[in-house]
């Protein structure tokens, strides 16, 4: 057993941390007696115990996590403490009163991939509890963990589900296939050769793996492993039949066909439940490099693929009352307020990321995108320091984000947006470094590295990488534009800057004065006034210092370069 989050917890408040922790020690060790085991070890936040019963064990477990959940609801949010709990069937050393070996180790790895408040236990102890306990149980799929050498197979406690559903498979099967994850889950099937040369065979079995690979480096997608999805290559399957088997929400099929010296891969990606066509995408290449082609295929589909996810996420969601909504349904809706951009979506998605929160105290992109959404308002003038201390609960949030997850591609990427816009250049480029180093086929995490090249006085590698971003996802939102042009501009490329901006459909004051300064400095005087006057028309209130100082150059000649096109633009001083 281990407590989440606990580092923050200490530092929020020492004293009050420990009276917790000591409660709920006991809360722990009144179930582990109460099911013939015995507390072997419990220093700093975790504990060890031993069971003479497999099913005592899981008994025991979901008993305390019952008890820590009906605690946790009557302390205030920011103090609930939430443990993880792994448990294997194994062999153990005991001596001097203490437990080692490879059984111990399997235990507390399987204790750090269970869920805040949740139980993942071994396969041995799976096959001896199924439909023993009424507790269901999600397969997770092999995983492979640190300083164990052979995969590990971790099964989630789905601790308020029945096991079984009536007219279902036999006990112990139904379990693992009767729940889908609160998240978008997703089972790429192994890519089909359309020839018999063995070659050919390897690139579609390699193509697969590299798939769910790069897509396992997004932490919001539940990605089912290898192992799992390649029992069924060159099988006839139907994709309903898959996605209940696997309990994921979506599948993605292809095939891979050559034809003289180029290859062709269609892929498509599919609703588990009623197996309706999402998305499809045929992408022909030449066979130069086996490998490059490979890595370019990859790249293409993964950056493709979360996007359309999210977007049938949105779609399901819209479908839900909307008082009755999971944490990620809640970070959705969130999103697509703070993309919006408005005061009123600023704060509709403010009240929708704390409902997440709400439900999920360990959520770090919810917290991550709260504080991204209050650096927006900040920015945007909606909360000023004097109203509320913006600010600072930008930063707790940022703080709780990181604390939860550090290897969250996601949250690093938001960490360095709100670094940005707080002028703190060095630690922006840290964690935008570190987001991609952690997922580099994430497209918005490559393009946000070619705007913060471009406020770093650097916009012509800006331009290649929000160029770059552009070709791995081909349905890229539309503000890559903005970002582009912005580049563009910055680069003294004014003409290519002009043909960027007018790509946006619905153009806001914004994007008018870049235009505006982009024709003026082309000499364009008619067409830079007449941008001018929209944005101003717009924008009645522009002022033209409080405008520039809201965007992040991190150097006086790049502002200025931007004054100097505004003037010219004809805005007034």
């Amino acid at each position: 057993v281990d407590v989440v989050g606990y580092s923050r917890l200490m530092g929020d408040d020492e004293e009050a941390t420990l009276r917790t922790l000591t409660e709920y020690r006991a809360i722990m060790a009144e179930q582990i007696e109460g099911h013939h085991g015995r507390v072997v070890d419990s220093l700093g936040d975790a504990l060890l115990a031993e069971f003479e019963s497999p099913v005592d064990a899981v008994a025991g477990a979901a008993e305390i996590q019952r008890r820590l959940a009906s605690r946790n609801s009557q302390l205030a949010q920011h103090r609930r403490m939430d443990v993880r709990i792994g448990i294997n069937l194994g062999d153990v050393l005991h001596k001097d009163g203490a437990l080692y070996g490879d059984g111990v180790n399997v235990a507390a790895r399987l204790e750090s991939l269970a869920d805040p408040g949740g139980i993942c236990i071994s396969r041995a102890l799976h096959e001896h509890v199924a439909g023993k306990l009424g507790i269901g149980f999600e397969d997770l799929g092999d995983h492979e963990v640190k300083n164990i050498a052979r995969p590990v197979r971790a099964y989630r406690a789905i601790l308020d589900r029945p096991a079984a559903r009536e007219g279902g498979a036999a006990t112990g099967e139904a379990e693992t296939i009767g729940r889908l994850p609160d998240r978008p889950s997703i089972a790429v099937l192994p890519f089909d050769s359309m020839s018999s040369d063995p070659d050919q065979d390897f690139f579609a079995d390699g193509l697969t793996e590299d798939i769910i690979t790069e897509l396992s480096r997004f932490r919001e997608l539940f990605v089912i492993a290898r192992n799992s999805t390649f029992t069924y290559k060159g099988k006839p399957v139907k994709v309903q039949d898959v996605a209940r088997d696997l309990g994921v929400r979506y599948v993605v099929e292809g095939s891979v066909r050559r034809v003289g010296n180029r290859v062709r891969v269609a892929v498509q990606l599919l609703e588990g439940a009623t197996g309706h066509h999402i998305w499809a995408e045929r992408y022909d290449r030449n066979l130069d490099d086996i490998f490059a082609l490979q890595d370019e295929l990859t790249q293409a589909i993964v950056a493709t693929l979360p996007g359309r996810m999210e977007a049938a996420s949105l779609d399901q969601i819209k479908r839900k009352p909307t008082d009755n909504l999971a944490a990620y349904d809640y970070v959705i809706r969130g999103k697509i307020h703070h993309h919006r951009g408005t005061a009123e979506d600023n704060a509709e998605a403010l009240r929708l990321l704390d409902k997440a929160i709400e439900l999920d105290p360990g959520y770090a992109h919810a917290y991550a995108w709260k504080a991204c959404t209050l650096a927006q308002a900040w920015v945007r003038g909606y909360l000023t320091d004097e109203e509320d201390d913006v600010g600072a609960r930008s930063n707790r949030a940022l703080q709780t984000a990181y604390e939860l997850d550090q290897n969250d591609s996601e949250c690093h990427r938001i960490l360095a947006a709100v670094h940005l816009n707080q002028r703190d250049f060095e630690r922006a480029t840290y964690h935008q470094e570190r987001g991609l180093a952690l997922n580099p086929n994430h497209d918005l995490l490559v393009v946000q590295n070619g705007e913060i090249l471009t406020w770093r006085g650097r916009p012509d590698e800006g331009v290649e990488w929000i160029e770059r971003a552009m070709r791995l996802n081909p349905f890229h939102p539309e503000r890559f534009w903005n970002h582009l042009g912005r580049a563009l501009y910055l680069a003294r490329r004014y003409a290519e800057a002009v043909v960027a901006f007018r790509k946006l459909t619905a153009p806001d004051y914004t994007h008018r004065a870049f235009l505006a300064a982009s024709c003026a400095q082309l000499g364009e005087t008619e067409a830079a006034k007449a941008h001018a006057d929209e944005a101003l028309a717009a924008k009645p209130d522009f002022g033209l210092d409080a405008y520039l100082e809201r965007l992040p150059y991190e150097h006086d000649a790049d502002r200025a370069h931007h004054r100097e096109g505004l003037l010219k633009a004809g805005f007034p001083e």
